[in-house]
């Protein structure tokens, strides 16, 4: 008896392709609608309804509900998005990774290689990016059911081999083992489209029976939640809480379908008894998908009540400052999203900096007793820790293939306005230290020079909150009242250093260490104001400062 011979070259092949043309599929319609599919989180989750409606939106279009429950954990952990609002739209996840299932079950791999070939003429002879996205997206949704079917042909000879029969009956008869293959499975591979789509294969083969498949499917379900679970390790409580609400949802679900193993199955035998094998477990996930959806769906109050209290708020005031929620699953997955994260990242940099900026004013008016120089140079290793990371999440960002224009131009403004942002924030320190020297000589300002200061100081909060919202808006108008503003600074910088000159010569100066840096005091007070200017110009022209893309990078091994 000669026994069957697998085609391991043809599984492991199939499956390969099947797993690229996701990713490639995936990775079209991002580059294609990625600032499209930004504004749709943005503006349609505000409750639970249209959050659902977006994460199946979002699952269809990246073809895997693990990378949308990782850019979803990713936003809140960016504070982008309410933990509600998460709820919603990993329920809505859950429908929309029913689509690929469902269309491997019409057998569209008929036409798949037309589908690669359209695909590919577009990708080569397209002359607008736009076009070669689209062609990305076709060649990608060829290269799926293209793998599937050529793995198909191959799994089907399983069920020849000896001691499978008695496995697939194993399985059949223990239903938990189903289930664990499921869980691995998809844990392995990071999609639970690839895990069904396996199934559906080994069923229409006959090496596995229908209450194995279901278990299967049931086991993938739970196997999802790995990515989300890496993707909120070493994140913030937000980000951990997602991850668990997604958890969660999924482990209870599979519990119910599991519960109710033998009469879910003779339920979908009796809807579906006449389609095709693998139709018959494209409807079994979606009648189950659909149904634990609309289950939890009006508990999600609930159910985030519930991860609050099991996963604390952290209380620390590191946490609340800290830029650990930029997820790199969100570069990875969507760029235009990653911006948008790192922006609002930028802008607690940004209230850092400014805080910054008014306690050493502090530090001078209280002679040093108010503020502890050791508390502003605390201040400073935040402000420098911001722009590491934030620099170094750029970068890596920068380096993602199919960048859109506009996103290569908001990261480069961003890389100009956080180095401007971080100098404002050296010079503060420094104006400390000017302070320092002269309180740790036990001397002091006149009076007349700390009111010269002060009125320097007021115009610059005045400008450094102009360029935040310059930052935000890039209004050309506003940006023309920056410049007023600035060239006001520069002529109180060159009056008050002409106010000190005559109190020198009148000898009303009797702090010797006071009087020599205190034309160093005015001239780093206008530089913090032109590093302002510098953010304001980079947001309205898009010309930058004079920082390089090496002195960038180089930056941040500092």
């Amino acid at each position: 008896m000669t026994l069957p011979a697998l085609d391991y070259g043809m599984i492991l092949g199939g499956f390969g392709l099947f797993m690229f043309g996701i990713k490639f599929m995936g990775d079209g319609l991002k580059s294609a609608a990625g600032d499209q599919l930004r504004d749709m989180i943005n503006k349609y989750t505000s409750n639970r309804f249209s959050a659902l409606l977006i994460g199946i939106a979002i699952t269809i279009i990246m073809q895997s509900s693990s990378a949308t429950s990782a850019i979803t954990i990713g936003l809140v952990r960016a504070g982008l998005m309410s933990l509600e609002q998460a709820a919603g739209i990993i329920l809505g996840a859950t429908i929309g990774t029913t689509v690929t299932s469902f269309l491997i079950s019409v057998h569209i791999d008929k036409y798949a290689m037309f589908i690669v070939f359209v695909g590919t003429m577009l990708i080569c002879f397209a002359k607008k990016i736009k076009i070669q996205y689209y062609g990305n997206v076709i060649l990608g949704f060829g290269l799926i059911f293209f793998g599937m079917a050529a793995m198909g042909d191959a799994l089907a000879e399983l069920k020849n081999l000896p001691g499978f029969e008695s496995f697939a009956l194993t399985m059949s008869k223990n239903p938990l083992l189903a289930l664990l293959a499921g869980i691995l499975l998809t844990a392995a591979v990071q999609s639970s489209a690839a895990t069904i789509g396996v199934i559906q294969k080994l069923y229409q083969a006959g090496a596995v029976t229908f209450s194995a498949s279901l278990p299967f499917m049931f086991g993938a379900n739970i196997g999802t939640t790995m990515t989300g679970i890496l993707a909120s390790i070493g994140g913030s409580a937000a980000g951990k809480r997602t991850a668990a609400l997604h958890t969660i949802i999924n482990v209870i679900s599979t519990i119910i379908g599991m519960v109710f193993l033998g009469p879910y199955s003779r339920l979908i035998l009796a809807i579906a008894g006449s389609a095709n094998p693998m139709m018959q477990i494209a409807i079994a996930n979606m009648v189950f998908k659909a149904f634990t959806t609309c289950l939890f769906l009006p508990f999600t109050d609930k159910l985030v009540a519930l991860v609050s209290r099991i996963i604390p708020e952290e209380e620390s005031v590191s946490s609340k400052i800290n830029v650990d929620e930029l997820d790199d699953a969100i570069s990875l997955q969507l760029p235009s999203a990653a911006i948008t994260a790192s922006q609002q990242a930028i802008l607690k940099m940004v209230d850092m900096v400014r805080l910054t900026i008014c306690e050493t004013e502090r530090f001078l008016k209280s002679h040093g007793k108010d503020v502890q120089l050791e508390k502003l140079r605390e201040m400073e290793s935040i402000v420098n820790g911001f722009d590491l990371k934030i620099t170094d999440y750029l970068i890596k960002l920068n380096t993602r293939p199919n960048l859109s224009a506009k996103n290569s131009e908001d990261i480069r403004f961003q890389f100009d306005a956080i180095k401007n942002y971080e100098r404002i924030g050296d010079l503060a320190m420094n104006l400390s230290e000017f302070y320092d020297m002269v309180f740790s000589k036990n001397e002091s300002f006149t009076d007349e020079a700390i009111d010269d200061i002060s009125q320097m100081y007021a115009l610059l909060i005045d400008m450094f909150d102009f360029s935040a919202e310059i930052y935000m808006t890039r209004d050309p108008v506003s940006y023309e009242k920056l410049l007023k503003m600035e060239t006001i600074l520069d002529a109180m910088e060159v009056e008050f250093r002409q106010n000190h000159f005559t109190r020198m010569s009148q000898q009303i100066c009797t702090s010797p260490v006071a009087e020599s840096i205190y034309s160093d005091i005015l001239g780093t007070l206008e530089r913090m104001g032109d590093h302002s200017c510098n953010v304001g110009k980079s947001a309205v022209t898009g010309l930058t400062s004079d920082l390089s893309d090496d002195e960038i990078i180089a930056s941040t091994a500092l």
